[in-house]
């Protein structure tokens, strides 16, 4: 099998583009901006949706669905919300087509058929399912409510990318209605973590916690909680987001519980989720110019065994201690994969397990089972050891969770190294040009400076890190006072 994959230094861009494709993660489909996300591109996002979706009900949460469209005027009520998405929305305005006589018959929108009011495909969710609490909440009883939603949004972005931006995408959105604020901050708080756990246990990703400038808020947000990791190209991605609302939606929607004395409040709101984009982080993360690297914890196949044969007999000699291997593999939940094809030769299929990154790939042939030894090769490092069949069970097992740790300290070392403190502009400029990465500099805590540096740059704040220290300093661009530095970087 030929990979023919473009190397990361060439082209970082184009390797991740072509990665994606060849190893049949998604493709490009014929609604421009959309992907076509493929069954092993889909197994891997329904072993992060079952994961988190199993945190979220630990965690109390319960999921409901809610409707697609969204009335223009209840798209409207809060106005910030609105006016932070309305450059990508889509808009529904007609509900049948007719044939045209005039155009051979071809199919135009019957004007006769206009909405009575034009419907929002959501790009978020929060005012249809505020309308709806608003039916749901009356005392302090019904409270907390706390609700999740797997679902599509469309935004339709006018530069895309698969997985990373995409005008119509997957995710999760959570939506919680809480009787005080201090209980909506330490669900907004809860989430970010619960995030920051799955991303660094499942994913291997290690993330930076912290806080959104106010211009990086989500949109009729009071406060943005997020997780920022780094890219093996030094470039930022937000993994995830989860913010405190205050009572912005409550009150646009009128959102009102009787508390225990029987007054009449606002409830207090939040609102999380990650989408399909951390497909992309987890590409970019692990990956080398071989094809995908894989977390254990993620991958839909954890082992593949290829058999090495001449004969009809050899192959019936190896199956035979393939399936055993495989029964006593599954007992112990791993995923595994035998792959006996007679269509193609032991090498193609090393390429194409490789290029999907399967974590662990056993080799058996006719010797081996002479010698009762199975080849064990590991994907992350491409090495390969000769094991014992007493000890191949444990050996495997144990390979999976050193492989999945290993990546996780890979990624760690990466992002570390690529933390640096500056305190002048130029040393920004350069280290930004030549380096990359997350970029910890002071900052006067203005709008106008942040998007100043942006401009210049094209660097943003990523985020005012939760334990960041208080030290006093100056802005690397205007000179004016600063309590403490920021993590700024180019990013997804």
């Amino acid at each position: 099998m030929s990979k023919n994959l473009t190397t990361r230094s060439d082209d970082y861009s184009k390797w991740y583009n072509e990665l994606v494709v060849k190893a049949d993660l998604a493709e490009n489909s014929g609604v421009r901006g959309c992907m076509v996300i493929k069954p092993y591109g889909y197994a891997i996002w329904e072993k992060m949706q079952a994961e988190l979706d199993r945190m979220f009900k630990e965690t109390g949460h319960s999921n409901a669905y809610f409707p697609l469209f969204v009335p223009k005027s209840m798209f409207e009520a809060e106005e910030k919300n609105a006016e932070g998405f309305a450059k990508e929305c889509a808009i529904v305005t007609h509900y049948r087509l007719k044939n045209d006589p005039d155009k051979d018959g071809k199919l135009m929108v019957d004007p006769n058929a206009k909405l009575e009011e034009e419907l929002i495909v959501r790009p978020t969710s929060e005012a249809i399912i505020w309308s709806t609490y608003k039916n749901w909440v009356q005392s302090y009883r019904d409270l907390p409510l706390l609700i999740n939603q797997w679902a599509n949004v469309v935004r339709w972005e006018m530069r895309t990318r698969l997985f990373l931006r995409t005008a119509e995408f997957l995710w999760q959105e959570g939506h919680t209605a809480h009787a005080t604020k201090a209980e909506a901050i330490e669900e907004s708080e809860k989430m970010m973590n619960v995030y920051a756990d799955f991303v660094e246990n499942f994913m291997a990703i290690p993330v930076i916690k912290g806080l959104k400038t106010e211009s990086e808020r989500f949109a009729g947000a009071e406060e943005t909680y997020c997780i920022e990791a780094l890219m093996q190209d030094g470039k930022a991605l937000q993994a995830g987001t989860s913010h405190f609302l205050g009572q912005n939606f409550a009150k646009a929607f009128d959102v009102k519980f009787a508390n225990v004395e029987g007054k009449l409040e606002h409830v207090w709101g939040t609102s999380w989720g990650v989408s399909t984009r951390l497909m992309g982080a987890l590409v970019m993360t692990h990956s080398d110019d071989q094809g995908l690297v894989l977390p254990p914890n993620l991958a839909p196949i954890q082992v593949v065994i290829v058999p090495i044969y001449k004969s009809d007999e050899q192959l019936t000699e190896i199956t035979t201690a393939v399936n055993e291997l495989t029964a006593q593999l599954r007992k112990l939940r791993i995923s595994v994969k035998y792959d006996d094809r007679t269509t193609q030769k032991p090498g193609f299929k090393f390429a194409e397990w490789e290029l999907k990154g399967v974590p662990v790939r056993v080799a058996v042939g006719p010797k081996d089972i002479e010698n009762g030894t199975f080849e064990v090769a590991r994907r992350d490092t491409l090495t390969k050891e000769v094991v014992s069949k007493d000890n191949i069970v444990n050996h495997i097992g144990d390979l999976l969770e050193r492989m999945q740790v290993d990546l996780f300290n890979k990624a760690m070392q990466y992002r570390e190294s690529h933390i640096t403190e500056v305190n002048s502009f130029e040393e920004f400029k350069s280290v930004l040009e030549t380096k990359g990465g997350f970029i910890s500099a002071h900052w006067d805590g203005t709008a106008a400076t942040e998007e100043k540096i942006k401009d210049l740059t094209k660097a943003t704040i990523r985020c005012v890190p939760l334990d960041q220290k208080k030290e006093e300093g100056v802005c690397v661009f205007s000179g004016a006072k600063s309590s403490g530095r920021v993590l700024f970087a180019k990013a997804y």
